[in-house]
């Protein structure tokens, strides 16, 4: 929990957000993820001043549950003073323990924010999912929690000026906004109109910009024209005599003959999930992912 201190920004840890992605759409399958299509409303999550803290607390900590699906989980919240936003103890269940920050009693209206992360952890350590690492893991959870509807809280908790600056999480609010584009353009939501913080809405523009070029990458149609001569030029060296395909240095796409001689084959990400394709190369095509189902046309 960054409190007064600098706020990082830009996309440092995008890889790692990118695997969770994959990672959620591989363990709990395209079905699944899809049941999440409508977010946490605000006014479910709202928290008013004149609220009784702990039982306002509870309600808030029921909605996450529910929201997760996690119908036998009880989460008893408590108050305490320490360094981070949160801790929840991680149980065999059905009853977690989690503490939030003393700060809170007085900063309500980021309760839902903290809740959101910590039932999230929950539900990644009954699905026996995880990164290894704290880091990376708690990069898991930020991801999990956004890309399944509950943590546009999160960076709707971000907030600085010159006098101070509040964030929550390990992600950048950069990041948060990627994540959440990514969920809006799979569901088709608008996040941007639940925002309560100026900083929060530029973030998510700026993340919303990153996810975009996504979908904008060769071979996909949608690339812009430099992009697809680029392309074009590392197909045709890949095609040459004696060449052994690979990656052009930092691309998205690497080329290859799996036998060694046969036909030249493209690889490249899914947009929606990153997941690696793998499509013959030199042909208008459309390609289906095998992970998220989302129809790609591509000129390979």
């Amino acid at each position: 929990m960054a409190d007064g201190g600098a706020v990082e920004h830009g996309f440092p840890h995008l890889e790692t957000v990118r695997a969770a992605v994959t990672a959620l759409y591989r363990r709990l399958s395209h079905h699944t993820v899809h049941t999440f299509d409508t977010s946490v409303a605000p006014v479910d999550v709202a928290f008013r001043d004149e609220d009784d803290l702990h039982l306002g607390v509870q309600r808030v900590a029921r909605e996450m549950v529910r929201h997760l699906r996690l119908p036998d989980a009880r989460m008893i919240v408590s108050f305490r003073e320490m360094e981070h936003a949160a801790y929840v103890e991680l149980a065999a269940g059905p009853e977690y323990f989690i503490e939030l920050n003393d700060r809170f009693r007085t900063h309500r209206r980021d309760i839902g924010a903290a809740l959101a992360h910590e039932v999230m952890h929950v539900y990644l350590h009954r699905l026996d999912l995880s990164f290894p690492g704290t880091r990376d893991n708690e990069i898991l959870t930020d991801t999990a929690t956004t890309y399944l509807g509950a943590g546009w809280l999160l960076l709707d908790a971000y907030r600085e000026d010159r006098a101070s600056s509040q964030k929550l999480g390990y992600l950048t609010p950069e990041e948060f906004g990627y994540v959440l584009a990514k969920r809006a353009l799979a569901f088709g939501e608008a996040p941007e109109t639940w925002f309560t913080s100026p900083q929060a809405y530029t973030a998510y523009t700026k993340g919303l910009a990153r996810a975009r070029q996504d979908e904008q990458q060769p071979p996909l149609t949608a690339a812009g024209r430099a992009a697809v001569r680029r392309y074009a030029k590392d197909r045709r060296r890949a095609e040459g005599p004696g060449a052994a395909g690979g990656a052009r240095p930092g691309g998205p796409y690497s080329f290859s003959r799996p036998d060694g001689t046969g036909p030249l084959r493209v690889t490249f990400p899914c947009p929606t999930c990153h997941q690696r394709i793998r499509a013959p190369a030199g042909a208008r095509i459309r390609v289906r992912c095998g992970l998220c189902r989302t129809v790609l046309d591509c000129d390979t």
